[in-house]
This record gives structure tokens, sequence and C-alpha cells, in this order.
């Protein structure tokens, strides 16, 4: 009975999803209304509560817009009380979401995000990975060791910032045996609400978006991450820091592009009052 109660819960909220996205009317094809038809009565399984786990706020809330992208998307509010509890119920939300039928069939797991739920300073991505969806946590494959390394370089520790993506789960490649693919907008601007959540319960000093396809997500057409890379934006009230993504300066290992990375988080520590070391200043100068 247990599993069956799961199953319900999860539907009842995938249901409830659908009417807060505005959904009307669903398809049910002729062999489900058989079945449904000859399914138990009520009582049989009047034992089974309904009642869907508690979760966060959903409200129609206004969104920064996404060009390319017009339909309106649910703000996933998240609930009163302290972060520890907050963020654990947003969580829990996000691992039962269904809202891409594609990505919940390829998908492993839910990358959800990383790191201290206090912190002053939050990295934003584009989308987990084939290692991230394997681990189910963002930046653990060679993209996300330089990143803890360039954290590193600021002083700081990866567990003392937080680490998130905009889409929670790792975009789907059919017929591709392996690599990546670049989320599409409709996939970012449908799962960018809980985004948002982990935002406002965060409240970070500072953001930074990593590589072109996030701060695309995050602040729309900008003409490239070229024109707004090392230049402060803001987002949702927050300063945001946009610069290229470690993978990037994996294929690209100049030393100038690896100072232009760094000059960006030089901006970032100094926005915090960080302490910025003459030795720091100088990472990825020619001697």
């Amino acid at each position: 009975m247990s599993d069956l109660r799961h199953a319900l819960d999860l539907t009842v909220e995938y249901l409830r999803a659908l009417k807060a996205d505005g959904e009307q009317y669903i398809c049910v094809s002729a062999d489900t209304l058989e079945a449904l038809n000859s399914a138990p009565a009520a009582t049989d399984i009047q034992s089974t509560q309904l009642t869907p786990r508690h979760s966060p706020e959903v409200t129609h809330a206004p969104q920064p817009a996404v060009e390319g992208v017009s339909a309106p998307v649910p703000n996933v509010t998240a609930p009163p009380g302290d972060k520890v509890q907050a963020m654990a119920e947003l969580r829990d939300r996000a691992l039962q979401c269904v809202k891409c039928p594609h990505l919940v069939k390829s998908r492993r797991n839910v990358v959800f995000g990383v790191g201290d739920i206090n912190a002053a300073l939050m990295f934003v991505g584009e989308a987990p990975g084939a290692d991230e969806d394997a681990q189910g946590e963002p930046f653990v494959g060679a993209a996300g060791q330089l990143l803890t390394k360039m954290i590193q370089a600021m002083g700081l520790s990866r567990q003392g910032v937080y680490i998130a993506n905009i889409l929670k789960c790792r975009p789907d490649t059919p017929g591709q045996s392996y690599g990546n693919r670049k989320p599409t907008l409709e996939e970012m601007k449908t799962c960018i609400p809980y985004l948002h959540a982990q935002i406002d319960v965060i409240k970070p000093m500072v953001l930074v978006g990593l590589g072109a396809t996030a701060i695309e997500g995050l602040l729309g057409a900008v003409g490239g991450i070229t024109k707004v890379r090392g230049k402060w934006q803001t987002y949702r009230g927050i300063p945001l820091m946009p610069t290229f993504h470690p993978s990037y300066l994996l294929h690209n290992q100049a030393l100038t592009e690896r100072r232009k990375v760094w000059e960006d988080m030089l901006q970032v520590m100094e926005r915090m009052n960080l302490p910025v070391s003459d030795a720091q200043r100088k990472y990825f100068t020619k001697s």
C-alpha cells in the first residue's frame, strides 16, 4: 500500500503542478481510461490518503524574462521558517519534479545544489553534465575540479560557498553515446523558479554566473558572454558577476584567458571585502 500511496502522491503533485502552470486539460488514452474504469473502488483504498507532501507555495510572481520563451511559469516560493527547513522542503520538491517528462525519463539524479545555505557567495551554472547526473552534485567533473581550485585560490572553500545550476536535470542526449548538450531556453524557463527560491533562501551577497548559457538564462539575450564578462550586473537585487565557464578554460588554457577570469574573481573578492594579497593580485600574469 505504501507504493500505491507514493504513486498517488506523485500523481496529485504532478496534476497540481500542471494546474499551476495554467493547464486545463490533459490527454488520456483509451487504454488508460479502460484501466481506470476497471481500477478498484475508492472504498478498497480508503486507507490511502491523498494529502500531498508539504511543499513550497506556488504563486505566479513576476520573473525576469528569457528571450524566446513567453509562456507563464509559476514561481516557486521558499516556505517560511528557518533556512534549513526551507531548503530541505525546496529540495524535496525539486527531487519530485516531473515538469519536463523527457528529462525525467533520462535523468539518474536531480542535481539540486550543494554548499553552505548561509554562504555570501553563490555560483550559478547552466545544467548538470554526465558526471553531475551520476553523482547528484553540481560541478564534480573536470570543470568542477577547476572551479574548486578557483574558489580555493580566492581563500574560500567549496563547502563555504553555494553552487547550483539553472537546470536541475541533465539535458537528455538522444542518439548520443557520450557528451552533453546545451539546455534549451524553454527548459531553463521551466526550471529557473527553483533557482530563484534557492537564492531567496540563501540571500548571498554576490552571485557569479558561469558561462554564456547561464548568463543567457539569467539575463536573457545580452549579445554574448564577452560583452558582459567582468561587468557587474544585478539579478534579483543581488550583484551578479558574469564570467567564463570553467570548461572554457579547459579548452583554452591561454594565460590571458585564465587571467580574465581571475580578474573577475578579484572584483568579487573586493565586493565582498575579502582580503586580497599581492600574490593573489599577480596570479596568471607573466613574471
